[in-house]
């Protein structure tokens, strides 16, 4: 079935897309319609117009070197270029194509766009969101985390970064290169496993773990297994810092035993133990009133 020339001007006139066809030199030898009504501008006006002008366009540039590729096989190349337009500032990606002639070489472009505008403005938002959403965990005391089933790690909170002092360039990968030798974290590596295979959460568990630097701090662990068509896929976690409280905890047990089979013949003043007087002073907030025992 033979198709005018009029009938192809036709097809491309009705096409949302942007049409045009553009010399060597990057000037518009053709455009459609569309192309015209985005730039809000006349056909004489657009006329033999450059195309892409060389300007101080933040991404001329990149363009520039994008459009290299028209000049050899395949002769193809994808950019993106912010235009003005009376709607403002437009993104358009461009698919380019170089016209050959008998000899192979090119003699023009022809290259459609596509405004791409609400994309980036939706992307841009979406990247604002997880900003937002970023800053609010990170304000927050637990420190998040996620890893892999076989314990590689997936994200890692900036903060659990500076908390195990991570230096760039580490050959640590895994959060278990951290582990101290001390029995306790045999549990806690037990209970991730089981979560693991099981797919159900596990009660909270304390780690003893080595900083970069040699000292040795303790967490407190509450994870949970991120299951995927009944498989787990990953581990998702907090943990937060309890290395004073572990401190205060051995204070109070060796005050303990140091009171321990202590039994005054006085009455006790206001009641009070020497065990739980020695508990409330390790215990006792940053500030509060001093209690006389």
């Amino acid at each position: 079935m033979d198709i005018s020339d009029e009938s192809y001007r036709d097809l491309v006139e009705q096409q949302q897309d942007l049409v045009i066809k553009i010399s060597l030199e990057g000037r518009l030898l053709f455009f459609n319609t569309a192309y015209r009504e985005l730039l809000g501008k006349t056909k004489d006006e657009l006329a033999g117009s450059v195309f892409m002008p060389v300007s101080g366009e933040r991404y001329s540039d990149v363009v520039a070197t994008q459009m290299t590729k028209l000049f050899r096989p395949p002769y193809t190349c994808i950019v993106e270029q912010w235009l003005q337009t009376p709607k403002g500032m437009r993104c358009i990606s461009w698919s380019i194509k170089s016209v050959l002639d008998d000899n192979r070489a090119p003699v023009a472009l022809v290259a459609t766009g596509r405004d791409m505008t609400p994309l980036k403005n939706e992307q841009k938002a979406v990247r604002r969101r997880d900003e937002e959403l970023m800053l609010l965990i990170e304000s927050g005391i637990p420190m998040y985390y996620t890893h892999t089933t076989d314990h590689r790690s997936l994200y890692v909170s900036p903060r659990i970064r500076t908390l195990l002092k991570c230096a760039n360039g580490s050959k640590k990968r895994s959060w278990t290169d951290y582990l101290t030798d001390n029995p306790v974290n045999a549990t806690g590596l037990e209970r991730t496993l089981r979560a693991v295979s099981t797919g159900k959460r596990e009660p909270p568990y304390r780690l003893e773990m080595e900083t970069g630097d040699g000292n040795r701090i303790w967490i407190e662990v509450n994870e949970i297994p991120v299951v995927k068509n009944g498989k787990t896929v990953a581990i998702a976690g907090s943990l937060v810092d309890i290395t004073e409280k572990m401190h205060v905890d051995e204070g109070v047990t060796e005050a303990e035993i140091l009171f321990k089979g202590v039994r005054p013949k006085e009455p006790r003043a206001g009641g009070r133990s020497p065990f739980r007087a020695i508990r409330s002073i390790f215990s006792r907030d940053e500030g509060a009133e001093e209690e006389s025992v």
